[in-house]
This record gives C-alpha cells, sequence and structure tokens, in this order.
C-alpha cells in the first residue's frame, strides 16, 4: 500500500509532459457525487454558494463520463469534490461499484468528514472496492468545532467515533482500504491542541496523517476566515511538506474536477461554476479538457501572468 502523500505529490507536480496548454488525459478526476454537506465550515468553498443545492449527481451521467475518462486513460477517480458523499451514500456505493468492477479503474479514492459515514456505509464502500479512504479532521474540540465547522458539537464526537469505527471494519473484514487523515495546520497554538487530539483518537485508527495549509477556497477571503483568525495561503499549493508554486496552478494541469451538475471545472475550489471550462452533458470529457477556453487559461498560467482570465482574482496573486 504506498502513502497516499506520495499520490497526492505525484498529482501536485506538473511534470514536463503536462507543462503545456493542449493535455493528454489527466491521471486523476475528481467527481462531485453530492454537493450537498451537513457542514458549513467558515473556510470552505461551499460557503459561497447562494442556494445550497438538494439534489446529486445523475447516475447516468456519472457512468457515461467515467467511462470516456477511463478510455482516454484516466487512472484516478475521487468520488468527491466539495461535497460530502455520505450524504447519498446509496449513490456512493453504486458509483465505486461501477467504476471497480465495469471499467476496472486502478485507484478510486474518497475524503469526508466522518460525520456521516456510519459503519455500515463504510463496509459497503469497501466491498465495493474503494481503494483510499481519507478524513479531514480539522478542529481540536467541541468548542472548537462548533466555531470552525458551524454546527453542533455533537456532531464531532460522531465522526471521531466513525473514525475509530471504521478501522475496526477494515479489520474485522480484511478489506484492502487505505486508510488516511489529513488536518489543517492553522495559527498560534492550534497544531499543538491537534496533536493531542489525533495521537489520541485519529493516529491510532489510520495508516498515515498529514496537514494541509489553510487553502483560500478559490480566493474568497471573507470576513468570516477573519473572524476565525486564520490566514489562508495562496490558491491550493498542495500540502505541508510538498507544497507548490501558484504559477502554474496544478488543478488546471494535473487533476479533473467535476460539479455534480456535469461542468468540467478549471479549479478544485470551484463551489460556484465560475471555472467552468466545458459541461459534461454536452461535449465529452476530453474535448471539455482541451476546450479553447481551458487552453488559453493554460497559456495564461504558463506565462504566469493571468491578468484578464478566471484567475486573476485568486488570493495568490
Amino acid at each position: 500500500m504506498s502513502a497516499i502523500t506520495e499520490r497526492i505529490d505525484n498529482i501536485t507536480r506538473i511534470p514536463p509532459e503536462f507543462q503545456k496548454a493542449r493535455l493528454p488525459a489527466p491521471k486523476s478526476v475528481k467527481i462531485e457525487i453530492s454537493p450537498r454537506c451537513n457542514y458549513r465550515c467558515g473556510f470552505c468553498a461551499l460557503r459561497t454558494r447562494e442556494v445550497q443545492p438538494k439534489w446529486d449527481m445523475d447516475f447516468d451521467l456519472f457512468k457515461r463520463i467515467t467511462r470516456e475518462m477511463r478510455e482516454a486513460g484516466v487512472e484516478e477517480i475521487g468520488v468527491f469534490y466539495l461535497g460530502e458523499s455520505f450524504m447519498n451514500p446509496r449513490l456512493l456505493v453504486d458509483c465505486i461499484r461501477y467504476l471497480k468492477g465495469e471499467l476496472r479503474m486502478p485507484y478510486v479514492f474518497l475524503t469526508s468528514n466522518a460525520s456521516m459515514s456510519f459503519p455500515e456505509a463504510v463496509e459497503e464502500c469497501m466491498k465495493a472496492g474503494l481503494d483510499s479512504l481519507k478524513w479531514s479532521v480539522n478542529a481540536a474540540d467541541e468548542a472548537q468545532f462548533e466555531d470552525i465547522m458551524g454546527v453542533s458539537g455533537r456532531l464531532f464526537e460522531r465522526a471521531l467515533e466513525n473514525i475509530k469505527a471504521a478501522r475496526a471494519v477494515r479489520d474485522a473484514g480484511g478489506y484492502r482500504t487505505g486508510l488516511y487523515a489529513s488536518s489543517i495546520r492553522y495559527d498560534g497554538d492550534q497544531q499543538a491542541k491537534m496533536e493531542t487530539l489525533l495521537d489520541a483518537r485519529v493516529r491510532p485508527y489510520v495508516d498515515q496523517h498529514y496537514w494541509l495549509p489553510l487553502y483560500s477556497m478559490g480566493a474568497f477571503a471573507t470576513q468570516r476566515e477573519r473572524e476565525l483568525g486564520y490566514r489562508p495561503t495562496a490558491g491550493n499549493q498542495g500540502r505541508i511538506g510538498a507544497l507548490r508554486e501558484p504559477l502554474p496552478c496544478w488543478s488546471a494541469f494535473t487533476e479533473g474536477h467535476v460539479t455534480a451538475e456535469g461542468r468540467l471545472s478549471a479549479c478544485c475550489f470551484d463551489a460556484t461554476s465560475h471555472w467552468t471550462m466545458g459541461d459534461l452533458n454536452k461535449v465529452s470529457f476530453m474535448d471539455a479538457w482541451n476546450s479553447e477556453g481551458f487552453v488559453k487559461l493554460r497559456e495564461a498560467h504558463l506565462r504566469r501572468d493571468v491578468r484578464g482570465t478566471v484567475c486573476e482574482q485568486c488570493i495568490a496573486y
């Protein structure tokens, strides 16, 4: 089982053959199974949506676009994008089963906040062949959880219980799913508080834990972030220990991002379809991946000058 950080670094690193405007299929694509989430995190791009969606991705659309992706050469599919995929566990399991059974997708991965990942649903994901399940753990106690996630502190304990239960499910069933966790490294004494929690409640139940910077989530440096007292980093620079330069942004070159309505986005934090490069309801995945708009945007990134593009307002610049 390879370390999850190696896979992450292989995606955030733009290899020479991908340092051009027109590209082969990306190795990895994230697909928004559900755009819904039961958290209201102060740092998340989902907060920029004026109306939160109440629907999920159409399964027939999912099957068509992932078949196109596999035929084009995609090797890794994330069954999530911005929302919480365990909001619709039945669809989630069906998607994993289709990817691993019908398409023989080499690697299928998922990130979750753990609060809705009850043991029964987790086991069905593991049975379906899920390769990687990563937990996002970003609060040290219930009070901080309520401040940052914007929901009841009861979900804090539930998430930690589900993380522990998932390890027991995997061990009892002998499943091959890798279990991982990441945490945002905030300013001040947050890291020390987090270390205590992680050592007691998270690290014993995962194969690897790693740290992330506080992303700006598409450059929306809001009053909420200032209230929380946390300063975001420029764009998405990857994980701490292997940070990448903001330009060119790897998100537009090495990984695809598809919203629940089927739009291919150039940004890994696009909750408002502002960075749409193609509608997969109308065009094929590769046609959208190398659409005129996407090619021109990549050209600007390669020049390290994104003035006049949809990326101009990113906090990185």
